[in-house]
């Protein structure tokens, strides 16, 4: 038992430590977002700022004309990506899970193949397309090509596969129809798998960097990691800014996080019978 509990707090010592190194980086930008580029740049290895200044989210918001504008680009693709993700991602999941169709496993077989292709070398090919449908520098071509994603079909789907179907038998039985099953009675109950999904589509679009740089041009339609970038210049970086427009674009993340935390320790128990 001794054993037991020294291997505990060994664990724990352990898991602080990395907290703690996890957490520095996040605390010295928090820090260096209240601080003049003067003391960034200086060389000096000062953690908290010796003069502190809110000017940085001044300038962002009030200097910075196009901020609010990729604040809200980042916002309405974020949010519209995962919906959208939520939607199509389990209907295919279920689909794939309990439906018989023709070609099913054909189709399953080919999500799993696309697991395997690098983001990278659908750049081109997802670019022209966009183009051939006039939709570079819009909405519509941030947001559609993201709306799917063969990972989380096939999270869905292996969550699908391990739900009871007593509870499908016993909603067809009072005359619900396969979509109402899927409506009413599956989807309510994939809370846990649902917000599992949700931030990690979540955090993959608001960070997504590599698309807005290839289909973005115009300064007005950016999004936030792009339009981070434009405070880099050629001959001097205004860290200063960056740092204090990298906690306004962490906010989102770390509401979303909490927000979903709790179906992350949810314990769900289903049960197709009586107790």
């Amino acid at each position: 038992m001794k054993s037991v509990a020294i291997g505990k707090r060994l664990l724990y010592v352990l898991l602080m430590l990395y907290a703690i190194i996890t957490l520095i980086p996040f605390l010295w930008a928090l820090s260096a977002s209240f601080k003049p580029l003067s003391e960034i740049v200086n060389g000096e290895a000062n953690f908290l700022p010796k003069n502190f200044t809110f000017d940085n989210y001044k300038q962002i918001f009030l200097q910075e004309p196009l901020f609010l504008r990729w604040l809200f680009n980042s916002i309405v693709i974020a949010v519209c990506v995962t919906v959208l993700n939520l939607l199509f991602n389990s209907m295919a999941g279920y689909a794939l899970a309990r439906l018989r169709f023709w070609g099913r496993n054909f189709w399953f077989l080919l999500i799993l193949a696309v697991l395997a292709v690098p983001a990278q070398i659908t750049l081109i090919p997802t670019f022209l397309i966009l183009k051939a449908f006039g939709w570079l520098n819009s909405y519509q071509g941030m947001i559609i090509p993201s709306m799917v994603n063969a990972t989380f079909i096939f999270m869905m789907r292996q969550f699908f596969v391990n739900f009871p179907k007593e509870l499908e038998e016993a909603a067809a039985l009072d005359g619900l129809t396969a979509l109402g099953i899927f409506w009413r009675i599956v989807l309510p109950l994939a809370k846990p798998a649902l917000a599992a999904q949700a931030v990690f589509v979540f955090m993959g679009s608001w960070n997504n960097f590599l698309l807005p740089i290839v289909i973005l041009f115009d300064p007005e339609m950016f999004t936030l990691p792009l339009g981070l970038n434009s405070f880099k210049g050629q001959y001097i970086s205004y860290w200063n800014y960056i740092m204090a427009a990298s906690m306004v674009f962490t906010l989102p993340a770390l509401a979303i996080y909490a927000f979903f935390n709790r179906y992350f320790i949810q314990s769900v128990t289903f049960t197709g019978g009586k107790g």
